[in-house]
């Protein structure tokens, strides 16, 4: 029904946000990355725009707002194509993790790591990876993203461990990681006996 709401910001906390659009106070529901991109220069601007989506129950309507398309994609696909994950849930993710966190921590199977979001068991992890993985592994959302990770994967051929290991350092540079992070991620890690997709996933689960 709204694609998004743009209006003044008059109450803001952890779990939702109300938007004055034309007089209407919208009240909607945030994730936890959400609250953290409406930064105090936001909050003083004349307008908020957040995108939305509405959940009509039989009992309810609840509206849900993102501060980015990202990450209302990245909602709308656990909502719509994961059996058993409902706007509650998908919230919960949001909230742990950024999309690309989320995206990268389901193409790499690491379902501990989904796991720690509250509401989200181990079953509905496997779940989330089962559903999700090949889309997003092909790029189905977040396609920047993807296309950046995907091209510092590894090829057929051998580079090598020094190689991999550059690769695995570039590839974490362009999800976003600072080279401190990095460096700390990968300081201890048996790099030279692993390929690039392995540092990649080690270093993912120190930093996650």
């Amino acid at each position: 029904m709204f694609h998004y709401i743009s209006g003044a910001l008059t109450l803001l906390t952890p779990t939702f946000a109300v938007l004055d659009a034309g007089g209407i106070g919208f009240k909607l529901t945030i994730s936890a990355n959400t609250y953290g991109a409406i930064s105090p220069a936001a909050r003083e601007a004349s307008t908020v725009k957040l995108y939305t989506h509405m959940a009509v129950r039989e009992d309810a309507m609840e509206l849900f707002g993102f501060a980015d398309e990202q990450e209302l994609e990245t909602f709308r696909l656990l909502i719509n194509d994961v059996s058993g994950v409902g706007p509650k849930g998908a919230i919960s993710i949001l909230s742990s993790f950024t999309p690309e966190k989320f995206a990268i921590a389901v193409c790499s199977e690491d379902k501990k790591t989904i796991a720690r979001a509250s509401g989200i068991g181990p079953k509905t992890a496997a779940r989330i990876i089962l559903e999700l993985r090949d889309k997003m592994a092909a790029g189905v959302t977040l396609p920047s993203t993807f296309d950046a990770f995907t091209a510092v994967m590894p090829t057929a051929a051998d580079k090598g461990g020094n190689a991999h290991l550059a690769e695995a350092q570039e590839a974490l540079l362009v999800l976003g990681y600072s080279r401190t992070e990095v460096a700390r991620a990968l300081a201890g890690m048996d790099t030279a006996s692993m390929d690039t997709e392995g540092i990649i996933r080690a270093a993912l689960k120190k930093l996650m």
